[in-house]
């Protein structure tokens, strides 16, 4: 079975309070885009892991769809399998492209195998998986409470907007981010985006990960501040990083960016 796991970019990310457990309450919209890699499960002889396309640092027995795999296995009887999996997502970049591999797996395994696996099951895998995993489920836009899995339908139109996504290859350490981190209320309520234009995103809309991010890494303020330059109505860091994304009204021109990856997109 083939599929195409999905991208998303974080509008807006406060980190509001930490929690008891260790983990952050945070305040965000996931936006699905239209990025993606591509997967395929098939029965085999034993169960294996192959990996193309971008490299994907790490133990790959320790990748997650491996891990959405097992956690389907321990419940169900299902064969072993092959994955292919290539990567046109990167890795580190704040894009979910991991997360999204592994919920695609588990929906591939439902289906593929007939399982029948209720939603609240399936949120349960997601959630053990990672935080930003129970909005792939839904993926569409969400604004999203708690860990990120408590969620809410968001009205977020960029129905014909160009979406410029750049990935400067660097790595900025989830765990280095929140250790940074001053937990705070949210400057603005997303729930309420569409009540502001476009523009003004900019004055409202904030990325508590950025103070952080462009203080380590310079690069990563100054890309911002080009894009801002060469019209973009709103920029921003998605997730801890280190992909910035800039919208746009209509197709921009040329930007001259050196980077390893510079994605535009038309989201339609």
């Amino acid at each position: 079975m083939l599929s195409f796991p999905n991208a998303k970019i974080n509008i807006g990310l406060y980190i509001t309070e930490k929690r008891p457990d260790g983990f952050h309450n945070l305040e965000t919209v996931f936006f699905p885009i239209p990025w993606c890699d591509i997967l395929e499960i098939v029965p085999s002889k034993k169960t294996e892991l192959e990996i193309t396309g971008l490299p994907v640092p790490g133990n790959p027995d320790e990748n997650l769809v491996l891990k959405a795999y097992n956690l389907v296995k321990a419940d169900y009887d299902i064969p072993p399998v092959k994955i292919n999996l290539h990567k046109q997502i990167p890795m580190g970049a704040g894009l979910g492209g991991g997360s999204s591999d592994a919920v695609s797996c588990l929906l591939n395994l439902n289906k593929q195998f007939m399982l029948d696996i209720s939603e609240e099951k399936l949120l349960e895998y997601a959630l053990k998986i990672g935080s930003d995993c129970p909005f792939f489920l839904k993926n569409t836009a969400q604004f999203a409470t708690g860990r990120g899995e408590l969620m809410q339908d968001v009205d977020v139109q960029l129905l014909g907007k160009y979406l410029l996504v750049v990935f400067p290859g660097l790595h900025v350490s989830t765990k280095a981010s929140f250790e940074n981190i001053n937990p705070k209320p949210a400057k603005f309520d997303l729930m309420h985006l569409s009540s502001i234009s476009l523009n003004q995103w900019n004055e409202f809309v904030e990325n508590d990960f950025e103070t952080f991010a462009f203080h380590k890494f310079p690069r990563l303020k100054k890309i911002k501040s080009i894009l801002q330059k060469n019209g973009a109505e709103f920029v921003l860091m998605s997730g801890s990083g280190s992909a910035v994304f800039a919208i746009f009204n209509e197709k921009p021109k040329i930007i001259k960016l050196n980077e390893p990856i510079v994605k535009l997109l038309n989201i339609s």
